[in-house]
């Protein structure tokens, strides 16, 4: 799976963020709940206990008692009763202890829960606070690594400050990983541009070697057509080389900032492929609006021209191609429309890899159209969109900063 997809696809569920939170919520909830139970219980019991000292059994044997007085017997008269009064009376303090004991345990509960809540709530808003002051860092590695990837940077870094805790020693970790990634990538394109500059002279050579003796009549019948076959396989070299060079410099960045109008590169890719656009029956339609952009006019021509070749030799002989240009806040934009075979969408993205081709092999071109315009407008501040036309072909897009930061390509 493209990894630019699983950096783009939508995650489901809370962030890191509220999930501190609501589990800090409801660790706290829940202990409060359980400390307003151990609260409510020991407030019974220790009513109980006093209701128990208030009875008249708990009454302690040693207390004073009256003092004797002659006994006077008396006729029995029925089983002995307590009186009235006192029963009554009895009766009416166990009933009002008991509505105490009610009112109490109910008011305890009632605050207990309001401030239970109250409290809730407070820790809600500090766990959100402190989440967020805890994980801030962490947010910043992630949009700078975002910002990278985008942007296909590899020489910016993260240089987080703050403490050296987890975040701290993540954040090194992923600058040293970019160190690396950028060497190997600097060396890599060095190689590329070094040996394709050291081969355009041996080829160049080949090329003036089979040249001369095929333009002077000096090569016999038989040995004719191979000599044609080798000079076409130099010149396919020849422009193998060049685009790789293309490429090479279009991912080393900037080397020349100059201002240039898109549109006056479309007229120069015009007139470069006039012969192949007549040749195919290919039919013209611009609308060349003013789109100034900072840049090498050396690479946005050849970016240019990319567009226009890519769209002219993959359409069918007496296709369309529409070129548009326009200006946007922050630089130009150049878009090419071309008809020709049903693309699927999900080819798309490879279309953007070097020596990759949608069509048949024997169109002319080393599969690097593309994988240059995406080097290109990555390194001048700008993205590059492609989706299939409805009538078949393609449509792509490509937009270039004036300045600042890389914004990043995307080759789907």
């Amino acid at each position: 799976m493209n990894p630019a997809s699983l950096m783009s696809r939508p995650r489901r569920g809370l962030t890191l963020r509220a999930r501190l939170t609501c589990t800090t919520v409801v660790t706290f909830a829940f202990l409060g709940g359980g400390l307003l139970l151990l609260n409510w219980l020991s407030v019974r019991q220790l009513i109980a206990i006093h209701r128990d000292l208030l009875t008249p059994d708990s009454v302690p044997s040693s207390a004073p008692r009256p003092t004797s007085a002659p006994v006077i017997p008396s006729a029995p008269t029925g089983p002995a009763h307590p009186p009235p009064g006192s029963v009554r009376s009895e009766a009416t303090s166990a009933h009002s202890f008991e509505d105490f004991k009610r009112s109490v345990l109910t008011g305890l509960f009632t605050h207990s829960l309001i401030l239970l809540a109250a409290f809730t709530a407070l820790a809600a808003l500090l766990a959100w606070w402190f989440s967020r002051r805890s994980l801030r860092r962490l947010g910043h590695v992630a949009e700078a690594a975002a910002r990278i990837n985008n942007g296909n940077h590899l020489g910016e870094r993260l240089a987080l400050t703050g403490p050296h805790d987890e975040v701290g020693r993540l954040g090194d970790t992923i600058d040293a990983m970019l160190e690396r990634l950028e060497q190997s990538f600097t060396a890599q394109r060095r190689f590329t541009a070094q040996a394709s500059h050291e081969l355009r002279t041996p080829l160049t050579i080949q090329r003036t070697a089979l040249e001369i003796p095929l333009s002077q009549g000096r090569v016999p019948a038989a040995l004719e057509p191979a000599l044609r076959a080798a000079l076409n396989a130099t010149t396919r070299s020849e422009n193998l080389l060049a685009s790789l060079l293309a490429l090479a410099r279009g991912e080393s960045g900037l080397t020349t900032a100059r201002p240039t109008d898109l549109a006056d590169t479309v007229r120069t890719a015009l007139a470069d492929l006039r012969t192949e656009i007549t040749e195919r029956d290919i039919h013209i339609r611009t609308r060349l609006n003013p789109a100034p952009v900072t840049g090498d006019p050396a690479l946005l021509a050849q970016l240019t021209l990319n567009l226009l070749a890519n769209a002219v030799r993959h359409n069918h002989p007496g296709g369309h191609v529409h070129l548009t240009t326009g200006e946007t806040q922050s630089g130009a934009w150049i878009e090419v429309t071309n008809t020709g075979t049903l693309i699927d969408p999900t080819q798309i993205p490879a279309l953007f890899e070097p020596f990759h081709r949608a069509t048949a092999p024997s169109i002319k071109g080393a599969g690097l159209g593309l994988a240059v315009v995406r080097a290109i407008t990555g390194a001048y501040h700008g993205d590059v969109h492609a989706h299939p036309n409805p009538e078949g072909g393609l449509i792509v897009r490509a937009e270039l900063g004036s300045g600042g930061g890389f914004r990043g390509c995307d080759g789907a």
